[in-house]
């Protein structure tokens, strides 16, 4: 019985030994790779750079006043359409007092003048008419009475226009009515009633009553690294994505490309601007941020493979091909352009041809059986 017993264990140690040797073999044998095949297709290969930037009007104006004073009436708000001369807002003269009391000061020495010299030429016009006097010296207080008429009325129009802003002179052209200088749309109304404005000249750049862009004109403003300045020139095509119309492509082509880098987080950048192709009815706001791609070379509907599975031997380049199922051979190609994810393929294989691709998953293998 116990030598049953002894036998009996050393067979089923036997056999858990050559079980144990037996998986271990079949854990180590190296299973065999199944790779996917690949077709070339008929693309289009772009090669491009990205610059970043906005989208804003071409025309875009800020509205200042002529004179200082208090915005009496606005007439506009943001979002208005408005056409050139429209009234943007009325402005409250609030004179100097210094200027006041300047302009009063020579409007009463005007009236002094002016009545003596009024005087002067009615008596001098009753000699001349009863022939006391020459002409010639009629003349002479003639030219004095007009000269001091003329002064007085610049006088009393200039102290008017201190007060108002206007003069008889000038009627309706009153520079405290702020009117609109080109066609667009109101983009800013910065100001409100009650608010002072200073005038615009020499000195100061004056108060912006309101900012008015055309809308239907509308370029891609942005920068470009230094890196990548030099492989661009004016007239390349772009291709411009709005982040807020992320659905949408615009075409454009590039006018400008700044003569001058400035330094932006440690890098040179040069600003270019390309002028947009709206889409009928489309409506883009000013300031959109926006990526541009610049087309630097293009190839339309040609022959081309991912560039993953091109493969170096030295300077020839070459892809596998399938020349039975899940066998390889090496076929030494010609290449055209890339755009760094598809390259373009000139010569070496066509539509047809089976590519050598990665590895499949083992799941994938052992599943496709199933579903065939």
């Amino acid at each position: 019985m116990k030598k049953v017993l002894r036998i009996s264990l050393i067979v089923i140690l036997l056999a858990t030994f050559a079980g144990t040797i037996y998986f271990l073999y079949k854990k180590s044998e190296k299973k065999q790779e199944v790779f996917k095949i690949e077709k070339p297709s008929s693309l289009n290969i772009l090669k491009k750079t990205v610059a970043t930037g906005a989208v804003v009007p071409r025309k875009e104006i800020d509205i200042k006043p002529r004179v200082s004073g208090i915005i009496e009436k606005l007439f506009v708000e943001a979002g208005q359409v408005v056409k050139t001369g429209d009234m943007i807002a009325r402005v409250k003269i609030i004179p100097n007092m210094v200027s006041l009391n300047e302009a009063e000061s020579r409007l009463n020495r005007a009236n002094i003048n002016f009545g003596n010299a009024k005087t002067e030429y009615e008596r001098m016009k009753k000699l001349y008419d009863q022939k006391v006097i020459s002409a010639a010296e009629f003349q002479r207080t003639e030219l004095t009475y007009n000269n001091a008429k003329e002064e007085q009325e610049t006088a009393d129009n200039n102290l008017q226009l201190i007060k108002e802003g206007t003069s008889r002179s000038v009627g309706n052209a009153a520079n405290t009515i702020i009117r609109a200088t080109i066609s667009g749309t109101v983009l800013n109304v910065p100001v409100k009633e009650g608010n002072s404005v200073i005038e615009s000249n020499t000195f100061n750049e004056g108060t912006t009553i309101a900012t008015i862009a055309d809308m239907s004109d509308m370029i891609f403003q942005g920068k470009v690294d230094e890196s990548e300045v030099g492989k661009i020139k004016t007239g390349m095509a772009l291709i411009v994505t709005i982040g807020a119309i992320e659905t949408d492509k615009y075409d454009a082509h590039l006018e400008y490309i700044s003569p001058k880098g400035v330094t932006e987080d440690g890098a040179i950048q040069f600003e270019i601007k390309a002028a947009m192709k709206l889409k009928p009815g489309s409506f883009i706001r000013s300031g959109y941020s926006a990526n541009a791609d610049i087309v630097l070379d293009r190839r339309d509907s040609v022959l081309s493979i991912p560039e993953s599975l091109l493969k170096f031997e030295g300077e020839k380049r070459f892809v596998e091909v399938e020349t039975t199922p899940q066998t390889f051979k090496k076929q030494y190609i010609t290449t055209g352009l890339s755009d760094g994810i598809n390259i373009e393929v000139l010569s070496g294989i066509d539509k047809n041809t089976r590519l050598k691709g990665t590895v499949q998953e083992a799941n994938a293998s052992e599943e496709k059986p199933k579903e065939e």
